[in-house]
């Protein structure tokens, strides 16, 4: 049995903090009705008596003083499941019994409609299944009462009470009044508070979609949506092997050096206004961000088939990202440069980690493209012969140059100049199937 202090549950009308919305629906339900029929009794007990009919007013006055006995009684244990049963059973029972004493239908005006409450409360406080047995209890009193006033009529007449046909009538109309009042009242409350419920319910719900959105997108700003898909279904780990995919990197020429007289708030501040513009400028592009590795940024073409020429768009990526920067000093105030790397070719993919997990990188490929970066002009951008050949019929190169790559040895790159103009691109054309 839930034992809770009598007044903390007097002053929550017996509801705990630990139910459910449906518990304290219920619990409140009853109470209402409660009240209400503590109400309707007391009125109909006080207008029976001012319109003339005399008869004992002991059961009405013990049916009530049951009705709150039982009710504070729940408040001092917090047995909700004897109080219900309880109480339900006084409907049920205690207007039968009165008009038994009274007399019959006619004479009680039909007193025993009062215990149609027990079924309806049933059906809120229990539920439709549990709610039968309450409304099979109601016909077979109901019944039974018919029976003995239909054969003890004669008999009855002569001892019954005498009231007159007004007041009888009158009681009858009270009667079906007051419990079609309260049926109607406790049905209300009950379509109100389900809905405040419901509203609730769909607001939570709503909160909640927010919330999981809100989670999807700083998921998707961590890692290509592919991905993402596939790491919330699938625990296992993730590693792709890709045969063709173009791999750029963007290093800030000196960064370190100007970084040292800058505050952490003015570096940040920087790095941001930069890195925000070129996410833009991939996002345009159609290329996946990889990540940013201190003043360095990468991104790569060709990892989830979302363009058929990803070397392109990664080489005008190139030229978009040195001309942002060379043009709008709103973002590049301190009119820094860059260098810029880029090769094609297998590599590995995949989530490291359970933690604070990234989606990288890895191979001969992506060392390559860093390479190059780190040993380039600031203001150009360089490639490996592989991406060069790939992008001949649309930019135009200088001629190769040699450098030497540490664990690479002597390797042929180019630098790229720009997009190739439409007649350029005509004549490649045409070299290219003249030589073959």
């Amino acid at each position: 049995m839930n034992q809770q202090p009598f007044l903390f549950s007097l002053r929550n009308a017996g509801i705990n903090p630990d139910d459910d919305a449906e518990t304290r629906l219920k619990k409140s339900l009853l109470i209402f009705a409660t009240g209400l029929v503590c109400l309707g009794s007391m009125v109909w007990l006080f207008l029976y008596g001012q319109m003339g009919p005399q008869f004992s007013a002991t059961a009405p006055f013990i049916f009530q003083l049951l009705l709150v006995s039982n009710l504070l009684l729940f408040f001092h244990t917090g047995n909700f499941d004897f109080f219900r049963y309880s109480q339900l059973a006084l409907f049920l029972f205690a207007p039968f019994a009165v008009q038994w004493g009274i007399g019959n239908f006619i004479t009680a005006s039909g007193t025993s409609l009062w215990g149609l409450l027990a079924p309806i409360g049933a059906l809120l406080f229990f539920g439709v299944r549990e709610s039968l047995a309450w409304f099979v209890a109601y016909i077979f009193l109901t019944a039974l009462s018919g029976f003995f006033d239909y054969f003890l009529a004669d008999s009855a007449a002569s001892t019954a009470p005498k009231i007159a046909i007004r007041t009888s009538v009158f009681f009858f109309a009270l009667n079906f009044a007051a419990i079609s009042s309260i049926v109607y009242l406790l049905l209300r409350y009950a379509v109100q508070e389900k809905a405040k419920a419901q509203a609730s319910l769909e607001a939570t719900h709503h909160l909640l979609q927010e919330e999981q959105e809100r989670s999807e997108r700083l998921l998707l700003n961590i890692l290509p949506g592919p991905i993402a898909e596939r790491l919330k279904h699938n625990k296992q780990t993730i590693a792709d092997g890709f045969a063709d995919v173009t791999v750029m990197f963007v290093d800030i020429v000196n960064f370190t050096r100007i970084a040292e007289g800058l505050s952490p708030q003015q570096v940040f501040a920087m790095l941001n206004r930069i890195f925000s513009a070129f996410d833009e400028l991939a996002e345009r592009f159609g290329v996946e961000k990889i990540k940013t590795i201190g003043d360095a940024y990468m991104v790569a073409g060709g990892l989830n088939n979302e363009l058929s020429n990803y070397s392109k768009s990664i080489a005008e990526l190139a030229i978009a990202m040195r001309d942002l920067l060379r043009r709008d000093f709103t973002i590049n105030d301190m009119h820094l440069d860059v260098r810029i790397g880029i090769g094609t070719g297998p590599i590995v993919a995949g989530v490291v980690g359970k933690k604070k997990f990234i989606y990288d990188l890895w191979g001969d490929t992506v060392n390559l493209a860093s390479r190059i970066t780190s040993e380039g002009v600031p203001g150009m951008i360089q490639v490996d012969e592989t991406t060069r050949r790939r992008l001949a019929d649309h930019f135009t190169f200088e001629a190769p140059q040699t450098l030497y790559l540490k664990g690479k040895g002597n390797t042929v790159v180019y630098r790229l100049i720009g997009p190739r103009s439409e007649k350029g691109r005509i004549e490649s054309s045409l070299s290219g199937e003249l030589t073959s």
